[in-house]
């Protein structure tokens, strides 16, 4: 196999929402907030007009991405044996992932994600992880990381506990590791945690101009670009309007973004990018057209609702 998926399993709801509802739910907009109450989640919920559902999850949505260009994947993630776990499943199995996970009726509920779209297209995502947030080391097969070339984790798995008893299992069994740091609300939460992941574990990091800054605590993008040649592993940042650029020691390759683009929803750029990112490499292609097939993919995806092509 090709490329592993370990990640959260959860639903997307997809709804359009404007700038009022992000400031009366006290959001901070474009970031992604954890719900620990279901029925405060409900709540939330309850009175939105649902414009899609879809199974979802950042590193499963990067797995379908791959799927879709021709590459034998597979993705772990925990669910439940409820209505949402159902459709989750159904939804990876169309994609042809193979799902190395049996589910069976849990404590909580599938995970769900609502992804609040307003008007100029950012996505502001509550999470309930339910069930998701119960992975452990169980759960995660050695043999099935063992026969993948590399694995692919998120950021948003990472919790002390059990999740990091199944995310160091991994690791410790993988041949290659990838990670997206995924958001900046991970990354402020589990700052020292994932710069020791970043220097010593990763073989592949993946972060936008943001999370990585606040990683470092760097004042400007070139001391991440100091941070990045030190380490000498492969570190890949899309920076917005200004592109994407891989580091790897001292080569330093940047590519632009396509122009004249109909922007829909934000939702599932940097998943989308990913999957473009890894398709490439594990091809063997040269690293700017992985970037290059990043931003194709992502390109795609932020012109439709959604974060699966």
């Amino acid at each position: 196999m090709k490329i592993l998926g370990i990640g959260n399993a959860i639903v997307d709801v997809i709804c359009k929402v404007d700038e009022n509802f992000i400031t009366q739910h006290n959001l901070t907009k474009s970031t992604m907030k954890l719900f620990f109450d279901e029925n405060e989640f409900k709540n939330l919920i309850k009175n939105l007009k649902i414009e899609k559902t879809v199974s979802g999850g950042s590193v499963a949505n990067s797995i379908v991405g791959i799927s879709q260009l021709g590459d034998k994947v597979g993705f772990i993630g925990k669910i439940s044996d409820d209505n949402f776990g159902s459709k989750y499943e159904e939804g990876l199995k169309k994609e042809n992932v193979n799902y190395f996970y049996s589910k069976k009726k849990e404590e909580l509920p599938t995970g769900t994600c609502l992804i609040l779209v307003t008007p100029d297209s950012e996505r502001t995502m509550c999470t309930f992880l339910g069930t998701a947030g119960k992975i452990n080391e169980n759960d995660v097969s050695s043999n099935v990381i063992k026969n993948s070339e590399i694995i692919f984790l998120e950021g948003y798995l990472w919790d002390e506990g059990e999740p990091k008893k199944a995310f160091n299992k991994a690791i410790n069994s993988a041949n290659k590791v990838a990670m997206s740091l995924s958001d900046l609300f991970c990354v402020d939460r589990h700052k020292a945690h994932f710069l020791e992941l970043v220097k010593n574990k990763l073989d592949i990091t993946f972060a936008n101009e943001q999370e990585i800054t606040s990683l470092i605590e760097a004042k400007s993008f070139n001391e991440v670009i100091n941070f990045s040649k030190k380490l000498n592993k492969l570190v890949i940042v899309t920076r917005g309007e200004k592109g994407a650029v891989a580091i790897k020691g001292q080569e330093i390759i940047e590519s632009q973004i396509q122009k004249n683009l109909k922007i829909v929803d934000l939702t599932g750029a940097g998943d989308l990018f990913a999957a473009g990112f890894l398709h490439g490499y594990v091809n063997k292609l040269p690293i700017k057209d992985c970037l290059e097939k990043g931003t194709e993919m992502s390109s795609r995806v932020i012109q439709q609702i959604g974060a699966r092509l």
